[in-house]
C-alpha cells in the first residue's frame, strides 16, 4: 500500500513508519521534521494548515514516482500527529493544534478517495491519566463502552477526533479505525523505566497499569491496514500483561476496591482490555517487560 503518515517523527511513528515500511508498504512522512530512515520518504507539512495537508495528500511522495505512468494516490492514512500531552504548550495550542489537524487530514483523505484511515486516539480520553487527583475507572477491566469524559485538553481533542472521525466515517462509507493507545514503549526504556514501576505499582495508576510495546503498536496499525469494512471503530492498544510485577488479584484488592468487576481476569493481564482489537483485527501482542528484566512469575499466554 501507499500510505501517507502522520508524525512519522515522534515518538511512536519513528518505529511506526520504518514497521510498515518493512512489510513492504511505500510509506511517506508527513512531519514538521524529517525521520531520515532510507525505506521512509520525507515530507513537511504542517497539518494545521488545509490548504498544505490536502496538496500533500493529492502530491507525490519522491523523484522516483515521476518515473510512473500516472500519478499514483494513497492507498491509506495513518495519522499519528499530534501535540502528543498535556504541559508541553498551552492548553489552548494543544487542543486547537490537535483537532484542527485531525479534521484537516480526514476531510484532505477523505475528498481524495482514501478508504483505510487510521488515527491515534489516547488512553486518556477515558479522563484517567491526566485528571486532578485520583480517577479510577467505572469498572475493569476498561473496555471501549467506558465512558470517555477527560477534563484535560489533550484527551479532550482526542475525543473530539474520535467524533470528527465518526462523522467523516457516516459521510463517506470509508474504513476509519481509531486507536486509543496506551503508554508508549520503546524497546531500550525497559531498564530504565521499568524497575520502579515493579517496585512501587502506584506509579502505574494513572495508565491503568497499562502499557504498549512499540513494536506491538507496528502490528497493531499493520492488522488495521489488513482488515476491511469494519467501517467505524476504536481500539484499545496495550501489551496483554500489565507494567507491573504485581499480579491482577493483588491490585484490585490495593487500587481498585468497590471497583465493578465485569469479568474473571487472568493472574497477569492488563485492566486495559484488548478483547475488541483480538476479536476483530487479530492482534496478538508479542512483546513483554517480562522477555527483560527479572521478575515474578510466568509471562500470561
Amino acid at each position: 500500500m501507499r500510505i501517507f503518515f502522520t508524525g512519522g517523527s515522534g515518538k511512536a511513528g519513528r518505529h511506526v513508519a520504518p514497521y510498515l515500511a518493512e512489510q513492504g508498504h511505500h510509506v511517506t512522512n508527513a512531519d514538521l521534521v524529517p525521520l531520515g530512515h532510507p525505506a521512509v520518504a520525507d515530507l513537511r507539512v504542517d497539518l494545521t494548515d488545509a490548504g498544505e495537508t490536502y496538496s500533500a495528500l493529492a502530491g507525490l511522495a519522491t523523484f522516483d514516482e515521476l518515473d510512473l505512468p500516472e500519478k499514483p494516490t494513497y492507498d491509506a492514512v495513518v495519522h499519528f500527529a499530534a501535540v502528543p500531552a498535556i504541559l508541553l504548550t498551552s492548553d489552548a495550542a494543544t487542543y486547537a493544534t490537535n483537532v484542527l489537524s485531525t479534521y484537516n487530514v480526514l476531510e484532505a483523505a477523505t475528498r481524495l478517495g482514501v478508504r483505510k484511515i487510521v488515527f491515534a486516539s489516547s488512553e486518556t480520553t477515558y479522563g484517567i491519566c491526566f485528571a486532578q487527583g485520583e480517577r479510577r475507572p467505572l469498572y475493569v477491566p476498561v473496555d471501549e463502552d467506558h465512558p470517555t469524559v477527560p477534563e484535560d485538553a489533550y484527551a479532550m481533542s482526542k475525543v473530539a477526533g474520535e467524533g470528527t472521525a465518526r462523522s467523516f466515517q457516516a459521510r463517506t462509507g470509508a474504513d476509519v479505525y481509531g486507536l486509543r493507545i496506551n503508554n508508549v514503549i520503546e524497546p531500550h526504556e525497559y531498564a530504565k523505566m521499568f524497575p520502579p514501576f515493579l517496585a512501587d505499582p502506584s506509579l502505574r495508576r494513572r495508565n491503568v497499569f497499562a502499557y504498549i510495546d512499540v513494536r506491538d503498536l507496528g502490528q497493531m496499525v499493520q492488522r488495521c491496514l489488513e482488515t476491511d469494512g469494519l467501517g467505524y471503530e476504536v481500539f484499545n492498544v496495550a501489551n496483554a500483561d500489565m507494567s507491573v510485577a504485581a499480579t491482577t488479584k493483588e491490585i484490585q484488592d490495593r487500587y481498585y476496591g468497590g471497583v465493578e468487576v465485569r469479568r474473571e481476569m487472568g493472574r497477569d493481564e492488563t485492566f486495559y482490555a484488548i478483547d475488541k482489537a483480538r476479536d476483530l483485527l487479530g492482534f496478538a501482542p508479542q512483546h513483554s517487560w517480562r522477555d527483560v528484566l527479572p521478575h515474578p512469575g510466568a509471562r500470561p499466554s
